[in-house]
């Protein structure tokens, strides 16, 4: 496909994340995609490879600690070939009161006009303090 068809798809996964629809996004990738994300494990332990159905696990889980979803928005992107590389940050407020305010940078892979890879870079010293901290 091409780069400005990958860039929609891009947008149109970040729309219906954003809107709570982790289904609807996750159709916008291969059966056997990954999603990569930033960290040692061991410091976080949601860091680390995920297949498809792991990260759906994944989403679901943090949707239910949040009290109105995650907004995800896109600030940059550019778009080679089947990659997209995007700058996005999100906002969302946990229902224990912490405030989730984080920067990304994510690479994404295409493969037959559908999402096949992602690589996930973030603030995880911010992602650790508000998911795990006590």
């Amino acid at each position: 496909m091409s780069p400005e068809h990958n860039k929609a798809t891009v947008r149109e996964f970040f729309a219906r994340f954003s809107a709570s629809d982790i289904e609807g996004a996750l159709a916008l990738m291969t059966d056997d995609a990954t999603w990569l994300i930033s960290g040692k494990p061991d410091r976080m332990p949601t860091a680390g490879l995920y297949s498809r159905e792991r990260i759906r696990k994944l989403f679901h889980t943090m949707l239910k600690q949040l009290e109105s979803g995650l907004q995800l928005t896109v600030k940059s992107m550019v778009a080679e070939g089947e990659r997209v590389a995007l700058e996005a940050e999100s906002s969302g407020d946990l229902k224990n009161g912490r405030r989730y305010r984080q920067h990304y940078h994510f690479l994404i892979e295409f493969r037959d006009g559908r999402i096949s890879a992602v690589r996930e870079y973030l603030d995880t010293q911010h992602a650790h303090d508000v998911w795990q901290a006590p």
